[in-house]
């Protein structure tokens, strides 16, 4: 197994570091090195890129800039010699968060998830050619409860719980937006905001800032605005 992978650093150093603790990993494959932000949004779109070892801190247009000026996005691991960016890349979904200067300790530990989430990935899609599932399990109160993703009409998040709201029911699951939009099609599902990710095809209507689906209205937040919007033009 090959893990697609690309580094964006607008640092010499710490790009010459990460391409020689690539080549260490026998499953990862780097693919091109950026010393900017920009041009990696294009060739993201014509190449298939697994995972990507992103700085925060450049100039022009920043790591997180980046993050949100994509759609699909493949695994991110940031990068950064500062620890203030933390809350930022939690909400974002980064997979993890390296401080430099980066162990090579460190940065084996990063792949952990990254090397199981992709075997797991190769084991489905190898059997039976992709047996896709229309559903998924959460655990609510003391059972396992199916839903179906066509059932769902959006999340919304509640502190350390998450709510799934469909036409019939609302269930109260002790889950995160990073665990569950995993499980979620890519095709569908989408992030409006911080409290909130929105089957696209049970939208009624948007109005202004403001998403109506059945009998309530989602609010679109500034930070997910763009991304939501590019979305719909796909």
């Amino acid at each position: 197994m090959k893990i697609n992978c690309i580094v964006i650093d607008d640092e010499l150093p710490a790009i010459q570091q990460m391409e020689e603790y690539i080549k260490r990993i026998p499953f990862l494959n780097l693919m091109q090195c950026f010393d900017n932000a920009i041009e990696p949004i294009n060739f993201i779109k014509k190449n298939q890129v697994d995972l990507i070892f992103l700085d925060i801190e450049m100039e022009g247009f920043s790591g997180l800039q980046f993050i949100k000026s994509i759609q699909n996005k493949p695994k991110i691991i940031l990068t950064t010699a500062y620890d203030a960016y933390a809350l930022d890349a939690y909400n974002l979904n980064v997979s993890d968060y390296l401080l430099k200067p980066i162990s090579f300790e460190r940065f084996i530990q990063s792949l952990d998830k990254i090397f199981e989430y992709f075997s797991t990935i190769k084991s489905i899609t190898t059997d039976e050619k992709v047996y896709k599932r229309d559903y998924f399990f959460v655990k609510t109160e003391f059972r396992m409860q199916r839903v179906d993703f066509n059932d769902i009409l959006f999340i919304e998040g509640m502190k350390e719980y998450l709510r799934i709201h469909t036409a019939e029911e609302r269930i109260m699951t002790l889950q995160n937006f990073v665990s569950i939009i995993e499980l979620l099609p890519s095709d569908n599902f989408i992030r409006v905001h911080k409290s909130y990710i929105v089957a696209v095809n049970k939208i009624k209507s948007i109005e202004r800032n403001r998403i109506y689906i059945g009998d309530q209205i989602i609010p679109i937040s500034a930070s997910y605005k763009d991304q939501f919007f590019m979305f719909l033009k796909r």
